[in-house]
């Protein structure tokens, strides 16, 4: 009987952690505290509440967050060159005169 115990048990952590995995409730408990943050500051005017949210940003996503914060006043990066968008240009492969066609 403990066998299967065992087994019903172990298939049952197998599911829960699954259906855990799949619901991702941190990602999305982070994703809302990061719209709480951003978006909505004029919900959370209290300073607590923002220390709260936070944390709590902090505690689901700790390298974003952390990277986040050290790089919130750098520079933002170079801008890339503008796209040519007239015709291209051709290289000419013609024979010059000087040099001959039978050559």
């Amino acid at each position: 009987m403990i066998p299967w115990t065992t087994t019903g048990a172990a298939l049952a952590l197998l599911a829960a952690g699954y259906t855990i995995g799949r619901l991702r409730p941190y990602e999305r408990l982070a994703d809302w505290a990061n719209w709480q943050l951003r978006f909505h500051l004029d919900r959370w005017t209290s300073k607590p509440r923002q220390a709260a949210l936070f944390a709590l940003l902090l505690f689901t996503d700790p390298v974003n967050t952390v990277h986040g914060w050290r790089h919130r006043h750098d520079p933002p990066p170079p801008r890339s060159p503008a796209v040519n968008v007239g015709r291209p240009t051709i290289p000419d492969h013609r024979v010059n005169e000087e040099q001959g066609a039978g050559e």
